[in-house]
């Protein structure tokens, strides 16, 4: 197709991509149109278009879907947070169980059945983590999300998928930047203070984090004012990060006001957390996630158990209550410090075993000597949305476990180690590449 930038077009969509944009198929060619959905007859703008595809923008759906809803979120489409809104919820499960299944057989050549996708008994209001960029330019301060694929700020006032409490500390945040006149960062020439807001909610109690380029945080009782008058269970952080650098958080915390770890329960386990210490976002779905895989470990009182990338240790202790001993990998120092304490305050020391440094560089010997013993041992993964490093999977193909179960936040880096761990792709080149060998 002889496609120009700007054009305008009209086509019926006729499937669903891997990032929830709608798909135009004709004479082989591909046009890539974010929030339509399969069937709908749709007006698209051509934003950029090469020799085998291209990407539109949605001007006008014509024909509407069933499945189309209205957006609950205002900034739905600008921000780059949401793919998903503007569709039910039940075609959403149906599209990541979807989803699933086309990564492993897209990416590593794995055709299997894939489970539907369990629903969550909140549609809203179920992240108990906050994380907002901010800025300054010559328009003023901006607090909210990064459009997609960029690093412009989307001003927002409330999130749909965040608590009440999200809308409450956004508005303090902007009521004290523009009072005492203290500016975000602007990433181009370095200057301004305020970097990130990260807000934990750890058993209905919020460690608030403010991510700050300089050493001290200007006018910090004023706000620690504002944060007391709106707020009840909270402690106040800051974070310190002079870096020129993309990752959100710096090494040094100080804790201004409050605890500077919360203790909660959760499946008869009390932990604790700071806020440096990872919790699955979706507490509404954490018990289910962790339920099966414990059932697809199939642990019984002679089995070791390594929970790598264990965080806080609670996925380790429940593996600890019925194994012959279960053992935490985790590189954050403050989580490893928290699961220590929750072994103790669950009576589980010496049922768990929790180890401060790289997964890769602990698990093959860790395996070893534990086959030694002539016990099962099961391997528990659950990394961060980049998944594994080749070295980790690398380490657990020389140590064989008997059984790994993977837990992921990303259908393509799931697909990608587990093409890995099966041979179904190989290392060549510098990549990975899909195993032509018999």
């Amino acid at each position: 197709m002889d496609l120009k930038k700007n054009e305008e077009c009209r086509a019926t969509i006729s499937s669903t991509g891997v990032n929830g944009e709608g798909i135009v198929k004709k004479d082989g060619y591909t046009i890539f149109v974010p929030y339509a959905l399969p069937n709908e007859k749709v007006q698209f703008k051509i934003l950029k278009a090469t020799k085998n595809y291209a990407f539109g923008k949605l001007l006008n759906v014509i024909t509407p879907a069933d499945e189309r809803i209205r957006p609950k979120c205002s900034v739905f489409t600008k921000c780059g947070g949401c793919q998903l809104q503007h569709v039910k919820y039940g075609y959403q499960l149906k599209y990541k169980t979807k989803m699933v299944q086309e990564c492993l057989a897209k990416i590593a050549g794995i055709t299997t059945p894939v489970s539907s996708c369990i629903r969550s008994e909140q549609d809203w209001e179920y992240r108990n983590k906050l994380q907002l960029p901010i800025t300054s330019d010559e328009k003023g301060n901006h607090v909210g999300f990064f459009a997609e694929n960029s690093h412009r700020i989307v001003d927002i006032t409330e999130c749909p998928i965040h608590p009440a409490w999200s809308k409450i500390i956004i508005s303090i945040i902007r009521n004290f930047m523009a009072t005492y006149n203290v500016r975000g960062y602007n990433e181009t020439d370095g200057t301004g203070i305020l970097r990130h807001i990260v807000v934990r909610e750890i058993g209905g109690n919020l460690i608030v984090v403010l991510v700050i380029n300089a050493d001290v945080l200007p006018f910090a009782d004023e706000l620690l004012k504002m944060l007391t008058a709106k707020l009840n269970r909270f402690s106040f952080f800051i974070n310190i990060n002079k870096e020129n650098t993309n990752v959100v958080c710096g090494s040094k915390y100080v804790c201004l006001y409050g605890k500077s770890r919360y203790v909660a329960e959760e499946f008869g386990i009390s932990y604790e957390a700071g806020p440096e210490t990872f919790l699955q976002i979706n507490g509404s779905v954490r018990k289910k996630i962790y339920d099966r895989a414990i059932r697809l470990a199939e642990i019984d009182e002679n089995t070791y158990v390594i929970d790598a990338y264990s965080g806080a240790g609670l996925m380790t202790a429940m593996c600890a209550k019925t194994a012959r001993r279960a053992y935490g990998i985790e590189i954050v120092q403050e989580a490893v410090s928290c699961a220590d304490h929750l072994a103790e305050m669950n009576g589980l020391v010496g049922k768990m075993v929790n180890i401060c440094g790289a997964c890769e560089a602990e698990i093959p010997t860790l395996v070893h000597s534990l086959k030694a013993e002539g016990s099962p041992v099961v391997v528990l993964l659950d990394p961060p949305r980049k998944g594994c490093e080749e070295s980790v999977l690398d380490a657990l193909l020389a140590s064989k476990p008997d059984r790994i179960v993977y837990i992921s936040c990303n259908p393509a880096t799931l697909a990608r180690d587990l093409g890995y761990l099966t041979n179904k792709l190989v290392r060549r080149d510098g990549a990975l590449l899909k195993n032509d060998t018999p």
